[in-house]
């Protein structure tokens, strides 16, 4: 799977199980990341294992879905079975993306696969009984349509490189893709306001907000006061404008407030975060609006976060994206 997009899904829509995370559980989990990027998913598995057992057998989803993704990639079906259990007993409902999800294909002809998707199915009924059924619909297809190919992107990387042809074309796919989801997206925030998770569930939700997020810049400016608005009256997650307001920030020539967007390096292929202001109090303000600290969400991109040196590199990193 494309750990950035589904962690992304995460942070937007999805909520958690059992206590509170701590320092252990989360240092066991970035090894785990680390080791499966790696591609040593039976390490990876199993330093999952040590993160829920550090934390009283208890786990957020993104850690049990990613387990249940290390396990089937290590070959061991019982266990991505137990966690996917687990998973689904969190009323997880993005059927769109754990069926097209590669890291799974394994376990697709197992006997338990199937209950699996039916208990996911019966999540998601269950979850938009009361919603707007025709827009439920057309949001469901505008999610996939947007996360589809974004996560065949590490795939097509990995085999013909960041500069291929193959990627430039994958790129216009994505942008077409984007062009018809937007002329659906405009269509609803045009008509009905922006419709929160009582309306359109929380896949269609963020749905929406993806779309935008994915936008050129004026439409992103066009929509983000009345995102600003859905926020205030609950109807869209703080999280969520978050995003958005660094991704305008930047595109606007500033620097971004809670450090979500982050950076290529085109000669070494390196990531960074982002021209970011305050440095020394982005976590206070990634709390604030429910994001993680900024050291666990870089650690997917395996960046390390050092405020210090960070405010030393900055000048640099500011004069690389004015090239």
């Amino acid at each position: 799977m494309n750990r950035f997009f589904f962690l992304l899904f995460f942070i937007l829509i999805f909520s958690t199980i059992g206590s509170a995370q701590n320092a252990l559980y989360r240092l066991f989990v970035r090894e785990a990341d680390s080791l499966y990027d790696a591609k040593e998913y039976l390490k990876s598995a199993q330093r999952y294992s040590k993160a829920f057992e550090s934390n009283g057998w208890k786990g957020f989803s993104i850690d049990r879905y990613n387990a249940a993704c290390s396990w089937a990639l290590a070959g061991v079906p019982d266990s991505a079975f137990f966690q996917l259990d687990r998973t689904t007993k969190a009323n997880y409902t993005n059927i769109g993306h754990i069926t097209q999800d590669t890291d799974l294909i394994s376990l697709h002809n197992d006997k338990r696969w199937q209950p699996i998707l039916d208990v996911i199915k019966g999540n998601k009924e269950k979850e938009e009984a009361n919603l707007d059924k025709s827009l439920v619909a057309i949001l469901d297809t505008v999610y996939i349509e947007d996360q589809k190919y974004r996560q065949q992107i590490n795939d097509i990387e990995s085999k013909y490189g960041w500069e291929s042809q193959e990627m430039k074309d994958h790129w216009k796919i994505i942008h077409e893709k984007d062009s018809i989801n937007l002329i659906k997206v405009s269509k609803i925030l045009d008509t009905h306001g922006w419709p929160g998770p009582d309306v359109v569930g929380r896949q269609g939700s963020s749905a929406i907000f993806l779309v935008i997020q994915h936008s050129d810049l004026p439409i992103q400016e066009k929509y983000l006061p009345l995102m600003r608005e859905a926020v205030k009256n609950k109807k869209a997650q703080g999280s969520s404008l978050a995003l958005l307001e660094d991704r305008v920030a930047l595109r606007q020539g500033k620097r971004q407030i809670y450090g979500s967007q982050v950076g290529r390096d085109e000669e070494t292929g390196t990531y960074y975060v982002s021209p970011l202001e305050d440095s020394d109090n982005v976590d206070k303000r990634r709390a604030e609006v429910g994001l993680p600290p900024l050291a666990d969400y870089v650690s997917n991109w395996q960046i390390k976060w050092d405020p210090a040196q960070y405010k030393i590199d900055l000048p640099a990193i500011e004069a690389k994206r004015k090239k």
